[in-house]
């Protein structure tokens, strides 16, 4: 199971929200890039990034940063927020970025991300946002009428690479993974599930890591890592070990 340490962007900074609300950002530094040399030192081989303006404004924010992570991460960079066009697609791959999440466009626009899993194989991640069980679009500010399983079997044999799964209620509060909904989904759809939103502790990593056989390809975490309550290298260890 990958553990994806997160670094979101806001106005150029690391910061972490709570439950989505840009008005409830707390920062925790200045500078993305000495961040992600940070993870790498720990032992991370994945970043998860968001640029948090770029989810509400529909469009890149904080571009500057984005290659600031990739040009100092040796490993693989996972991208999300505001890509919603084949040019977005195309300019962050050839910026470096291993994958893009996209998930307003998902919903919005499905044929489009078809069209992106066929082109770059292997490269596209959908991202599965709900709100008391409903999809959530737009930076989280507006949620559907579309159930997070009937959003995810959309793209079923449509080449996606993995499905990004929040509980947005959970995340950035430290109330623990929603463990249940994660494997309900990852058990009902043929694409792997990430698990994303409210990570406490070592514990979350241990659990998740015992489905990672039905499904659970990886875990994102952010607060925890920031506020000291979860060590990367042992979250690491503990998801590798699982693998034997």
């Amino acid at each position: 199971m990958i553990v994806f340490p997160a670094i979101d962007l806001k106005g150029g900074e690391v910061v972490r929200l709570a439950e989505g609300d840009m008005d409830r950002a707390t920062v925790y530094g200045d500078d993305p890039a000495a961040q992600a040399r940070l993870f790498d030192a720990a032992g991370a081989g994945h970043l998860h990034v968001v640029d948090l303006d770029g989810s509400f404004a529909g469009s890149a924010q904080n571009r500057e940063a984005v290659e600031a992570i990739v040009a100092a991460f040796p490993g693989y960079v996972q991208l999300g927020g505001g890509i919603r066009t084949p040019a977005d697609v195309e300019g962050w791959f050839e910026a470096g970025v291993a994958r893009i999440v996209i998930g307003t466009a998902a919903l919005k626009d499905p044929q489009f991300v078809k069209d992106m899993a066929r082109e770059y194989e292997g490269g596209i991640v959908v991202a599965v946002d709900a709100r008391d069980g409903m999809v959530a679009t737009d930076g989280w500010a507006e949620v559907s009428d579309v159930s997070i399983v009937d959003m995810a079997r959309r793209f079923e044999d449509a080449g996606v690479a993995s499905l990004l799964f929040t509980d947005i209620g959970r995340d950035g509060l430290l109330k623990g993974v929603n463990i249940d909904a994660t494997v309900d989904l990852a058990r009902r759809v043929d694409i792997p599930v990430i698990a994303s939103g409210g990570v406490k502790g070592l514990d979350d990593i241990h659990v998740l890591s015992l489905y990672a056989n039905e499904g659970i390809e990886g875990v994102i975490t952010g607060r925890a890592l920031y506020d000291g309550r979860l060590d990367l290298a042992a979250a690491l260890a503990m998801a590798a070990r699982q693998l034997g």
